[in-house]
């Protein structure tokens, strides 16, 4: 059968469209674009936010109203925490976050019996991590390694740990066999990934913890770069940066989960950390690496912030010196605690996304500058504007002239910025 897969949101949801798509290819079947005709069509969803769960709904009637006569799945994050929402929707699959082989099987049920399936389980239930095909798209250089599943921080804003239960873990020596698979298939960076990463291990009573992976993926694939996903800052310690540290093939770019810089909107958040433990992860960080690319994500205009909660969040971020940030206007998600708390109006949380994007943009500006002149080993993957581009260590996308570098690792000497990429000259 022909199937096209729409995927939403995060890259845990990139990661397990992938993953469905080959375990779709492994049984025959052909994976085609989105706007081309097919026998069955996925929408795999996100719902970080109600205006998430709007988007998710408008590509369902999309679908639905343009290919009657085809199978509609959904799956993902929306249908595991609104199934009742999505039964009234002209749907003929719906499951949600787990089992995607069974919702594979269940695709092909769907499409030869022409009848509505179901496939959504308690999400708290679940205590087994389920091993997926690792791996990216075709043509692709980098590769995502799924590690860790799950979320137990409630964090007032999100319904992240309702949709995907609590944390399982990959197995040590299954994340090894599946790097050094990616090695072998020719794959020149793995992307570490998962709901939370930093508590992969704590329910496998191994005493390991995120390091100790690292360290075994990096041996399982040698030459191959490492790059982590998002970081609970308190991971970054002492004994982590200098194991870090040691890993040869380790991009120097940390991905640290931070939302606000202000201690009491960090309490209402329910983080389970305060700016004083933020600044000491980023100290380490530039303690143990040269000029680390540290970057973030900001949420702005959350319950109750008032401005001076605000101007203490601008003053933390430019201590902080960001390479680079994702900068959110707070968004309702029914259904969590902060969605009950007194709101910020919509024309404050502009003007204040609006500002805090030009500290960000100041900052991303000075770590960018900071490049010109240095050497970096440039992964390239396709070409743009004329030259090819790729990403350096620290995630700096970089744009050099050259030929047939794709997926190739070249030395490449910084010669000038526009303050959003990197311009660059092959070594010989």
């Amino acid at each position: 059968m022909r199937v096209a897969i729409y995927t939403l949101g995060c890259k845990m949801n990139q990661y397990e469209t992938q993953a469905m798509e080959q375990l779709l290819r492994r049984k025959g079947h052909q994976v085609v674009d989105f706007s081309e005709e097919a026998d069955a069509y996925v929408v795999n969803t996100c719902s970080v936010t109600a205006v998430s769960d709007q988007k998710s709904r408008k590509v369902l009637h999309r679908v639905r109203r343009e290919r009657p006569g085809a199978v509609l799945a959904v799956c993902g994050c929306y249908p595991q925490t609104h199934v009742e929402d999505v039964r009234k929707l002209d749907v003929d699959l719906i499951a949600g976050t787990g089992d995607r082989a069974g919702f594979v099987d269940l695709l092909e049920q769907a499409v030869e019996e022409r009848r509505p399936l179901e496939l959504v389980d308690r999400s708290f239930d679940r205590r087994s991590f389920e091993v997926l095909p690792a791996g990216g798209m075709e043509n692709r250089t980098r590769a995502m390694l799924k590690v860790e599943d799950g979320c137990v921080n409630f964090c007032s804003y999100c319904i992240i740990p309702y949709a995907r239960g609590p944390v399982r873990s990959l197995p040590l020596d299954k994340a090894m066999e599946q790097a050094a698979q990616l090695k072998a298939e020719g794959y020149r960076e793995i992307v570490i990934t998962g709901i939370e990463i930093s508590s992969w291990g704590r329910d496998l009573k191994t005493g390991q913890s995120l390091i100790d992976l690292m360290e075994a993926i990096s041996a399982a694939a040698p030459g191959v770069r490492i790059r982590l996903g998002s970081l609970e800052p308190r991971t970054v310690t002492e004994e982590f940066c200098r194991r870090a540290a040691a890993l040869p093939d380790l991009c120097p770019q940390f991905h640290l989960s931070m939302q606000s810089g202000c201690d009491d909107t960090l309490k209402r958040m329910n983080r389970k950390y305060g700016t004083a433990r933020y600044l000491e992860s980023v100290a380490l960080l530039n303690r143990f690496f040269d000029r680390p690319a540290v970057t973030t994500d900001m949420i702005v205009g959350f319950p109750e912030e008032t401005e001076e909660e605000f101007g203490k969040t601008l003053d933390f971020i430019r201590r902080c010196g960001f390479a680079q940030m994702h900068i959110f206007p707070y968004s309702i998600r029914p259904g969590t605690p902060a969605a009950d708390m007194e709101q910020v109006p919509k024309a404050v949380k502009e003007d204040r996304a609006r500002r805090a994007a030009a500290a960000a943009a100041d900052m991303h500006r000075a770590y960018l500058d900071g490049c010109v002149g240095k050497t970096y080993p440039v992964l390239f993957e396709q070409p743009r504007d004329g030259k090819f581009s790729g990403h350096a260590p620290n995630y700096m996308e970089v744009l050099a002239e050259g030929e047939d570098l794709h997926n190739q690792v070249k030395p490449v000497r910084i010669t000038g910025t526009d303050g959003r990429v990197l311009f660059g000259e092959l070594e010989a």
